[in-house]
């Protein structure tokens, strides 16, 4: 698999937030505001080759060395299940809250 590099402004289709590239060097998938993302790629980050195009649910949040934290998300359409780095302004605390939710 090979890294795509793509730092593109885009709206969430989910929740319509206008999401702007980070500024950290790092590359965002998913809206900071909601956490849903798209199903864009499919052999490996940034190459835009899926025929999905559904959108993606966060559904968890977990901690990979060398990577930190990264939210879980799973594709609406074809439930292919992939986590992505989590991003300094991300709003982590949904999926705390989903996370505790579903417990109960």
């Amino acid at each position: 698999m090979t890294f795509i590099a793509r730092q593109e402004r885009f709206t969430c289709e989910h929740c319509g937030a206008e999401v702007e590239p980070l500024k950290n060097g790092s590359y965002r998938n998913h809206c900071p505001h909601c956490l849903y993302s798209k199903h864009v790629d499919r052999e490996g980050p940034g190459d835009r080759t899926s025929d999905c195009g559904r959108m993606m649910e966060p559904v968890g949040l977990t901690h990979r060395s060398g990577k930190g934290w990264m939210v879980v998300h799973r594709c609406l359409q074809c439930k292919k299940e992939l986590p992505n780095t989590a991003a300094p302004d991300d709003n982590l605390a949904l999926l705390s809250e989903k996370t505790l939710n579903d417990e109960t």
